[in-house]
């Protein structure tokens, strides 16, 4: 490979028909690509790039395409690597994590992309936080899938089409629940745990996009996948409806059964998703941590931590830690001297933990003090995901007394990224002093 090439994507196909505007749009929206022709190209590309998911062109790649995602993941171990498959749905090809029927459209796909990036490095840690727990004598829940039908929310008027659709996925064994209105729609989501969701645009395509956009706004729906069934002759356009939210796009003219198909299949991917997030939720119950915050204490994140940076390296992906601490303001200080606090400080590190991804370390390292550790995150990334907790709780008054104004609680910030050299310890120094020093 040629020396400063930078990529995030491996993208396996044999001609440029469908791989050659997809990693043109791919790259313009930041996801960096290289195209591979054959299995030993795309090998190759792995072990010399930062790659983070492949798709195959399944079309274009012959019965060997079939079989190349097993192969993928091999060579990449103990890195997992997502692999998106270009084709029909098939429960044949089990080794995918995702299939997508062809025209693939970029922002269509960079939404995938970012959940199933997202899923393999929260499975990695799940597999770290076994160990790190392991060592003090507590096991995490394996992650168990769900033997329940997919459970599917079809949301719109009852047209023909919508109803054949419908239809066809209780014919694939999945649970569907209707509902005509938006406000219907939202009282099921809210009430029930939804694997996908399908939304009927008819001859008012922005109610459904509104639909999906305050999904997107949700934190607890934000994941769930939306497909947009909508009319050939609509005017609203593919990439409009992916950049407001919607997971796939299907309309009438293609067979009802294979629509279906691609429902089922956002679906599987989700449950996945959400069994391995369950899992590591489940950590803040283990008796391990901080009693008051429920985050990791200091010492429990110092061991996780080295085996963080380990792994780091052995899986060639980068690793940040960010420290928070409490800023010096005239209110803070005068709510402390009063012990107000004090009794903030454990809804402050609750928030904490309810705003990192859930692939993400959030510990107590002080009184005053938070730190991440954040795998598979440059030092940028890690500065942004600081400053936007930092808002959130900045936007929170905690009381002060009666008769005294509510204080507002913000935050010093210092980042790091570990590297090779410098080692996890001196990482975590920089950052801390970095945050000490604001």
């Amino acid at each position: 490979m040629a020396a400063g090439v930078q990529a995030r994507v491996l993208v396996v196909a044999r001609d440029d028909a469908l791989a050659g505007p997809l990693a043109e749009g791919l790259d313009r929206l930041g996801w960096r690509t290289i195209t591979a022709r054959g299995p030993y190209a795309a090998i190759a590309a792995l072990s010399d790039l930062q790659i983070e998911a492949a798709i195959i062109d399944l079309p274009s790649g012959g019965p060997e395409a079939r079989t190349l995602a097993r192969r993928l993941k091999a060579a990449c171990h103990p890195r997992r690597l997502p692999v998106v498959a270009i084709g029909e749905p098939d429960d044949k090809l089990q080794d995918f994590d995702l299939i997508l029927a062809p025209p693939l459209h970029p922002a269509q796909a960079v939404l995938r992309l970012e959940n199933l990036v997202r899923l393999a490095v929260a499975e990695e840690e799940y597999e770290l936080r076994q160990e790190t727990f392991g060592e003090r004598g507590r096991r995490l829940d394996p992650v168990e899938p769900e033997a329940e039908p997919f459970r599917i929310l079809a949301i719109g008027e009852p047209a023909p089409q919508f109803l054949a659709l419908s239809n066809a996925l209780a014919s694939s064994g999945a649970e569907v629940v209707g509902a005509f209105t938006a406000y219907t729609a939202f009282d099921y989501l809210h009430e029930r745990a939804f694997d996908a969701v399908v939304l009927w645009a008819g001859d008012n395509p922005n109610e459904a996009l509104s639909i999906a956009a305050g999904m997107r706004r949700n934190t607890r729906l934000y994941h769930v996948p939306a497909l947009l069934y909508m009319r050939e002759e609509s005017y609203l356009t593919m990439s409009e409806a992916y950049h407001r939210g919607v997971s796939d796009v299907a309309s009438p003219g293609t067979p009802e059964i294979e629509t279906a198909g691609r429902v089922i299949e956002l679906a599987r991917s989700y449950r996945a998703q959400s069994g391995v997030r369950k899992a590591l939720e489940r950590a803040r119950s283990s008796g391990l941590m901080d009693p008051a915050t429920g985050l990791f204490t200091r010492d429990l994140f110092a061991a996780h931590l080295s085996r963080l940076a380990q792994a780091a390296r052995i899986r060639n992906r980068p690793l940040s830690v960010c420290v928070l601490k409490v800023a010096e303001r005239t209110d803070v200080a005068e709510a402390r001297a009063q012990g107000w606090l004090d009794r903030a400080i454990p809804q402050i590190g609750a928030m904490i933990g309810r705003l990192v991804r859930v692939e993400d370390t959030a510990a107590r390292l002080s009184h005053e003090v938070f730190a991440l550790a954040l795998p598979a995150t440059g030092a940028a990334a890690a500065r942004a995901a600081g400053e936007r907790i930092a808002a959130v709780i900045g936007c929170t008054a905690f009381e002060a007394g009666e008769g005294r104004s509510p204080f507002v609680v913000e935050f010093d910030i210092g980042v790091a990224e570990v590297s090779p050299t410098q080692g996890v310890g001196r990482a975590l120094e920089e950052a801390a002093s970095r945050a000490m020093a604001t």
